[in-house]
């Protein structure tokens, strides 16, 4: 039996298997990586949802489509972080709280980015 996903688990698992392709794939495509007994209107619904969203782009591809990601992970990576910092009344706070649960090589690498930045 295959078991629950969390909310949003699907996505980012979809979005993972898009991310580490060297082009664009297919919902079967994408079915076959992840595996798990997956349905292909599952992970069609899903691609559809992305798409939706803004976050792959399609084109057509033999009967269906194949989808790419808009960004890269890293970038929308950053983009999370930023919206993390987006309204929040004490953005010092929130830095700190994340510097803080940074390891050691996080931190220094953080640390020669700002570096480069100020420069």
């Amino acid at each position: 039996m295959v078991s629950r996903r969390g909310r949003g688990e699907l996505e980012s698992d979809v979005m993972a298997a898009l991310w580490a392709a060297e082009g664009p794939m297919t919902a079967a495509g994408v079915q076959a990586v992840l595996g798990d007994g997956l349905a292909y209107n599952t992970v069609q619904t899903i691609l559809i949802r992305l798409l939706e969203k803004g976050v792959v782009r399609r084109a057509p591809a033999g009967r269906g489509h194949a989808y790419w990601p808009v960004q890269d992970a890293a970038t929308t990576a950053a983009g999370r972080m930023r919206a993390a910092l987006d309204g929040r009344p004490d953005r010092r706070a929130v830095l700190q709280q994340f510097a803080a649960g940074l390891d050691p090589v996080d931190a220094s690498v953080l640390r020669e980015l700002l570096e480069d930045r100020s420069q």
